[in-house]
């Protein structure tokens, strides 16, 4: 083998090692779990992810790393608040959400809870 065709192969090989070590940085560098989980959260599926996170904190990260590679395996393309809601209670998690219903009365909003004090009077 002549020198210039052993820079060649090293040029070569050294071409090869550099393409790995940035797929393997690529692939290393941390996904932004909440831009994936946004891609596929519709309605109010936020609420009830971050109010099931603050519950049962230590149950959720498993939900969520089970939530992210059904996402990138493409077999969850989006889920709302309610399907979500639902898987909660399915796996065993019941999440308490605030609910507070509002009424709308001579072009003001009250609560419910105010309305009713209100007809009272």
């Amino acid at each position: 083998m002549s020198d210039d065709e052993l820079e060649a192969l090293k040029r070569k090989k050294l071409l090869e090692m550099q393409r790995r070590m940035a797929t393997l940085q690529e692939k290393q560098k941390p996904i932004d779990t909440n831009k994936v989980l946004d891609r596929v959260f519709r309605g109010r599926a936020w609420e009830v992810f971050t109010e099931a996170k603050s519950q049962f904190p230590s149950e959720m990260a498993q939900v969520e790393s089970t939530l992210l590679s059904l996402i990138s395996e493409g077999k969850l393309t989006e889920i709302d608040g309610e399907q979500l809601f639902a898987l909660l209670r399915n796996v065993g998690l019941d999440v308490r959400l605030n609910t507070e219903i509002k009424v709308i009365s001579h072009g003001k909003t009250q609560s419910l809870s105010e309305k009713f004090k209100e007809s009272k009077h």
